[in-house]
């Protein structure tokens, strides 16, 4: 029977009563400390639309944004909706967030801003995709490909957005693979710092899976990426019949995802409420590294999950990184990359400190396949070797 656990009577009774008399204490960024690169008065903000809110509808107007649909969160190459895509994925880590964002008084908008742009530099399948991708950008460049690095390129660097410095940390720092007990802020106060920090993640992974939020609300939208996957990735594994859900439990936070999600975010609340940091109790901290690493064992290097891709995805990837390459080198205009990203990205007018075109042209190889769909890469590889040996198998509905 799943055990849902509730706040205690003491910090309830003291919530209403600040709220009731005004003194609900406010610890989030206030909307006047918000930095651009361009401090343009476009993007101040207004009573009606705060700052913040401007850099979550440019991102939601992104044209990549769509892409999330087709992007796999766990499991590719499956032909049922019920499956999370990566567009549910960042939905769920923003509704999660916010209803922890709005028990701390902090700034909801910037909390919806994070979580939306966290994974909209991720590139066709999962974190799996990721590390091809980066394989082969490494053997080019010396450089690494990190997807939350990418994400803020994509926003800020693709398309020129003039998006906020606390929306572009929280998106490089939300990374859901390193779990912390606390959360303290580092502070971080200008773009040439912050432009720093990006910079050494692409000559380093480590560093790129150590950055730090620089607010409250990028550590919430951090913690809350990890609540978010957790149990419906194995609401997930179940649907897909590799493991019952029933298969994990922990008397702290349970098994199923509802359970989960209100065990982690109640805990959260009740050992962040006023304080600088977001915290975890030991329990239940311990509690989430003993699932995440279930989930590691029993989903995530699981045969089942990456098996066919390394035989079909992976040697795929590596054709089309090779033969895209070499277009931009040969000046090939009919090439795919020039008619289907160069043009693409060049569709609508922005800022830009250069051309696009002269980006160097294994990053523009980069942008375009972290850009893909699932669907749009297989697509393309077909389109662009007709007699390859390499062919994907979708599972479908009723296999």
């Amino acid at each position: 029977m799943p055990k849902y656990k509730s706040l205690s009577a003491a910090l309830t009774e003291q919530m209403e009563n600040e709220k009731q008399n005004g003194t609900f204490v406010k610890t989030g960024l206030d909307n006047s400390r918000v930095i651009r690169r361009d401090p343009s008065p476009k993007d101040k903000g207004s009573i009606w639309r705060p700052p913040f809110v401007h850099d979550i509808d440019k991102i939601m107007h992104c044209p990549y944004y769509n892409r999330y649909t087709d992007k796999t969160q766990v499991f590719s190459l499956i032909k049922n909706d019920d499956i999370t895509r990566r567009s549910l994925h960042v939905q769920l880590v923003s509704r999660i967030a916010r209803t922890i964002g709005s028990a701390l008084n902090l700034n909801l908008d910037l909390i919806e801003a994070i979580s939306l742009g966290h994974d909209i530099g991720h590139p066709p399948f999962a974190h799996t995709g990721e590390w091809y991708l980066d394989e082969l950008y490494h053997a080019n460049t010396g450089r690494h490909f990190c997807h939350n690095i990418h994400s803020v390129r994509v926003l800020d660097k693709i398309f020129p957005y003039n998006i906020s410095l606390q929306t572009l940390n929280g998106i490089a720092s939300h990374n859901g693979e390193i779990e912390l007990e606390e959360y303290y802020p580092v502070p971080l106060d200008s773009f040439e710092e912050f432009d720093g920090l990006i910079e050494a993640c692409y000559e380093s992974r480590l560093k790129a899976n150590r950055l730090m939020p620089s607010t409250l609300e990028g550590a919430v939208v951090r913690i809350s990426d990890i609540i978010a996957y957790l149990g419906k990735d194995r609401q997930d594994a179940a649907r897909y019949g590799m493991v019952e859900e029933s298969t994990f439990y922990n008397e702290d936070i349970g098994s199923i995802n509802a359970e989960i999600i209100n065990n982690l975010v109640v805990n959260i609340i009740e050992n962040s409420y006023g304080k600088p940091y977001i915290k975890l109790d030991k329990r239940h901290f311990k509690a989430l590294q003993e699932s995440k690493r279930e989930n590691y064992h029993l989903i995530y290097e699981s045969a089942a999950t990456r098996a066919k891709l390394d035989i079909t995805a992976k040697p795929m990837m590596a054709e089309i990184y090779g033969q895209l390459l070499d277009d931009l080198r040969g000046e090939k205009k009919n090439s795919p990359i020039y008619k289907f990203h160069i043009d693409y990205v060049n569709k609508t007018y922005y800022k830009r400190s250069e051309p696009y075109e002269k980006t160097e042209p294994n990053q523009m190889v980069v942008d375009y396949i972290a850009s893909m769909t699932d669907d749009y890469f297989i697509d393309l590889h077909r389109y662009m070797f007709p007699d390859s040996k390499y062919t994907v198998e979708y599972k479908g509905y009723f296999d």
